[in-house]
């Protein structure tokens, strides 16, 4: 698996908060959150690279 790429994200600190419960809520860290959402996103757009679908497995795994 290729490195991880860093990103600085700013975000408005309520889409941050509710960013943070939502995450709490899935067992997921914050960044995981994030990126489960943005796989999630490209994903029902047909925008996500088929080597790109797959994602780390385990707490970043989807609960359903």
């Amino acid at each position: 698996m290729p490195p991880r790429k860093p990103y600085l994200l700013r975000l408005d600190p309520k889409l941050h908060a509710a960013l943070e419960k939502w995450a709490a809520d899935e067992l997921r860290s914050l960044n995981a959150q994030i990126e489960y959402l943005l796989r999630r996103a490209l994903a029902e757009a047909k925008r996500l690279p088929r080597e790109a679908g797959g994602g780390r497995r385990g707490a970043d795994e989807e609960k359903r």
